[in-house]
């Protein structure tokens, strides 16, 4: 099996409604949110072209509409359909992790925040 590549999306920050309780779903928080593409980037390493490797600028566009355009209860979702979402809209991604933090969160607590981490592979012949 070839070695994947990786291209990394780190701490891409978004304010959105997302959580359990009734003031996180009305008063909003922010969340920042890492992806690891893991794909093959020899043509691109070669060709020097954009069309032989994942633009990265159209994947922000699919964690940012993952993010604001929907809420959520859960992290756990958010980050699903952020991985769902890049493996539909780019085929040469072949393994995607998804990091989405919480800053803040509720939890009766001083914490940083709460981090969920989800991997999602490609099926063969999708």
């Amino acid at each position: 099996m070839k070695t994947l590549d990786i291209i990394r999306l780190h701490n891409a920050v978004f304010y959105a409604y997302h959580g359990v309780m009734s003031d996180e779903q009305s008063l909003g928080g922010k969340f920042e949110v890492d992806v690891d593409l893991h794909c093959d980037l020899s043509g691109a390493k070669t060709s020097d072209s954009l069309h032989q490797t994942v633009n990265y600028e159209k994947v922000y566009g699919v964690m940012k509409e993952a993010v604001v355009g929907k809420k959520y209860l859960l992290i756990e979702a958010l980050a699903q359909s952020i991985a769902s979402g890049i493996l539909n809209g780019f085929p040469g991604v072949q393994k995607v992790t998804v990091r989405v933090r919480k800053p803040g969160a509720a939890v009766h607590g001083v914490i940083d925040h709460v981090e969920v981490e989800i991997e999602s592979t490609r099926h063969a012949g999708t």
